[in-house]
């Protein structure tokens, strides 16, 4: 997880606030005695009924039929081993967390104080009513093949031990596209498996399942190739055996066609790498570090098609890409289990997922312009929207067709809709802008750099790989504060303007200034001095390509901030400078203009920062729905802000008739949709709720994006900075180390698509 998932960062992420990561949310309502007694007493009682005399009717009137089980007892942690229960439960509710993100999943865990394969089946099998599937994890082999074995035959809902199965079925899909890709029959190739673990015998499995031959597969364990004749052999291994005179990876890799890791580090050479056959396939699977270097793999055989665990090379193979998606399919028909036609459902689907055209929000994501399927792109980016979507109902009608689903599926379509419907936007575009910025960090020089926060947050950029920061401010102050925070910032520049007076590059700066203000009352002795303040130097830095962008506005106020800007930069031609909040809420991105810059705009002036936020949110890869908002809807009401407000949307209709916009409305119409169609049949608005709001005046804009993040709980994500003719963003004063974090990252891919 890169630099990020340092020892103290990692304490504090989990103990600050409220401890750990996941919460118990209800989802009916509270807020009266009737909803109250509803939910209690006397009102549960019917349910209770019902149930009572149906056990079925659980999935109807309890969360049975979305709640799933993560249980572990804590023997094979990660690559920790054996912390125990309490070790282990961290990674229990990070595991329930990406249920929950990734397919609307909701997880309890549950970490059991026990190695006894008896006590731990017994235990998880009395639970069978309260949930509607468990998935194993971290419980090491080979308890973890009996523990799941004997759950699958005496459960009647879906068991899965994901280090197992979650592995072979990504890697299998991955298998089939390699060999599609490198010309070689599934059933023909020559498989070497370096690692024995349940992981690696899974993976075997399945690949036979696919069309691999048993005899063209050779295992290797720490004692060696696994062959017939070694003494003790146990039952799980035998079943990969070779009599074949071979006893070591170098000896076994020769002509292979195929290297399975599941194992250590660096075990795989670059010489034992030259010996196999022609366009190899190589999965190094070990983490973090794989069995071979990427770099080294690529650079020794050019023919060669690699995967590996990790997310900073091509072809990850990751877990995520399949278990929310098993699970919700097999919630979605109550299956009474995780049959293999399900996981081989899962394998097909993920494979077929990748030769299909990729989306645009997955190239803007890893900021490609066309990523396809080839050598770099055999299995699907786990931020593609289009695997809950392809994998839930291919499991879902595999458990239907192998007879363990209790509920049929009528309507596939509706079924996809609403899984598109579960997920809310908001996370997943600050993945997706996070994933962008990371292809191509930008230059980011803050101009505040002598606070604990933003040297925090140029910290966090610089580990996560968002962008390199240049700190500008007193070198002695910023290295204390460094110091006593055991901040990691080494080699990042310092830059002090004090420092800077007598160079070439000061001078520079402060001439150019000069003949840009010279004839609005600005001498050249004004302009040396303004060059000292670090928003000027910082602007200047952007405008001469010394940096990519600026980021200030923690500690003064917005208009200081953006005065610097202004004069050094200036506003790109025929555009008006305007602020946007983008407002993370649950029912997705919701953008606010203009809420930082203009107090009270003109018709005209509302057109240019309606065309601005337009073009804005269209570089998020999102397709703009613009609300003009007063308190009048559609004429309803005369006065001097619903006829500017009425008079804009008219103009923009005639000049821009590409962009979907209309108004004047009310705030509470421009997102209900439902209301809107039913009142004014007539907006270009019906079918597509606004993600787009253009307030009147600053007045209303600020009051209600505070509000939406007070009492709404949206995170706000701005004031990102519109109209300039290179990148500029200002903070909202204040603000957390996250919200410049995210600013950052805005400021990145901002840059990014400047550049495109």
């Amino acid at each position: 997880m890169s630099k990020l998932n340092r020892k103290q960062d990692a304490l504090d992420y989990h103990a600050n606030g409220r401890p750990g990561k996941i919460a118990v949310v209800p989802t009916k309502p509270t807020n009266s005695q009737r909803d109250l007694s509803l939910a209690y007493s006397p009102g549960v009682a019917e349910p209770c009924l019902k149930i009572a005399e149906n056990k079925d009717d659980a999935y109807k009137y309890t969360a049975k039929g979305n709640l799933v089980a993560v249980i572990s007892n804590g023997t094979a942690v990660l690559g920790l081993g054996d912390i125990g229960p309490e070790g282990g439960k961290p990674v229990m509710e990070g595991k329930g967390l990406l249920f929950k993100i990734f397919a609307d999943i909701d997880v309890f865990d549950l970490e059991l104080n026990t190695k006894n394969v008896d006590d731990f089946v017994r235990t998880v099998k009395l639970l069978e009513p309260t949930f509607g599937g468990i998935n194993l994890e971290d419980i090491k082999a080979p308890e973890c093949f009996e523990i799941e074995r004997r759950l699958k035959e005496e459960m009647c809902i879906p068991v899965m031990h994901d280090d197992q199965h979650g592995t072979a079925i990504i890697s299998g899909a991955a298998l089939i596209n390699a060999c599609e890709l490198q010309q070689k029959k599934l059933e023909e190739v020559k498989i070497v498996v370096n690692g024995a673990g349940a992981a690696a015998i899974s993976c075997s499995r399945i690949y036979i399942s696919l069309g691999a031959k048993p005899e063209n597969i050779v295992m290797i364990d720490r004692s060696g190739v696994i062959r017939k004749d070694r003494e003790n052999l146990d039952a799980l291994k035998g079943e990969f055996a070779t009599d074949r005179d071979i006893h070591t990876l170098e000896e076994a890799i020769r002509d292979a066609d195929v290297f399975i890791g599941l194992s250590a580090a660096d075990v795989l050479s670059g010489d034992m790498l030259k010996t196999m056959r022609k366009n190899p396939i190589v999965f190094a699977m070990a983490n973090p570090n794989p069995e071979i270097a990427y770099d080294l793999a690529v650079q020794t055989r050019q023919d060669v098609v690699m995967a590996t665990g990790r997310s900073d090379y091509p072809n990850q193979v990751n877990n995520v890409l399949g278990f929310p998606y098993i699970f919700r399919g097999a919630l979605d028909v109550r299956a009474t289990a995780i049959n293999e036609e399900m996981k081989l459902a899962a394998v097909y689907a993920i494979a077929k997922l990748a030769k299909e055209p990729v989306p645009e929000s997955v190239n803007l994501a890893y900021n490609i312009n066309n990523l396809k399927f080839g050598k770099d792109y055999i299995i699907p980016k786990p931020t593609d929207p289009r695997l809950i979507t392809e994998v839930a109902p291919a499991v879902a009608k595999a458990a239907i067709t192998s007879g363990v689903a209790r509920a049929e599926i009528a309507d596939w379509e509706a079924y996809k809709d609403n899984l598109r419907k579960r997920l809310g936007l908001d996370d997943v575009l600050m993945r997706d802008l996070s994933a962008a910025a990371r292809q191509h960090p930008k230059r980011v020089v803050f101009a505040e750099a002598d606070h604990y926060k933003i040297l925090k947050a140029a910290q966090i950029v610089r580990d996560e790989g968002i962008a390199e920061p240049i700190l500008l401010g007193n070198k002695e102050k910023i290295q204390q504060i460094i110091r006593e925070n055991a901040l990691d910032l080494h080699q990042v520049p310092i830059i002090d303007p004090f420092e800077e007076s007598d160079t070439p590059r000061f001078k520079q700066y402060e001439e150019s200034l000069y003949k840009k203000r010279q004839r609005r009352g600005l001498t050249l002795n004004e302009a040396h001095k303004f060059m000292f303040d670090r928003n000027y130097f910082g602007a200047s830095m952007v405008e001469f390509g010394e940096a990519d962008c600026l980021i200030s506005g923690l500690t003064k106020n917005y208009a200081t901030t953006i005065r610097p800007a202004l004069h050094v930069i200036g506003t790109n031609a025929g555009c008006r400078i305007a602020g946007m909040y983008m407002m993370l809420t649950k029912k997705g991105p919701v953008f606010l203009g203009d809420t930082t810059v203009n107090k009270n705009p003109t018709e005209e002036e509302l057109v240019d920062i309606t065309v601005s936020l337009y073009d804005a949110v269209r570089k998020m890869n999102i397709e703009p729905k613009i609300a003009l908002l007063s308190y009048s809807n559609f004429g309803s009401n005369d006065g001097e802000t619903p006829n500017k407000m009425r008079n804009a949307v008219k103009k923009l209709h005639e000049k821009y008739p590409h962009i979907v916009v209309d108004g004047e409305m009310q705030g509470n119409f421009a997102i209900n949709n439902q209301m809107l169609v039913e009142n004014f049949p007539f907006s270009q608005l019906n079918g597509k709720p606004a993600n787009v709001l253009v307030f009147p005046n600053l007045e209303s804009g600020n009051i209600a994006y505070k509000l939406l993040q007070e009492l709404g709980e949206a995170e706000a994500v701005g004031p990102i900075l519109l109209g300039l003719k290179k990148p500029v963003h200002v903070l909202q004063l204040g603000s957390s180390v996250r919200e410049i974090v995210n600013m950052v990252t805005i400021a990145v891919v901002d840059v990014q698509s400047r550049e495109r």
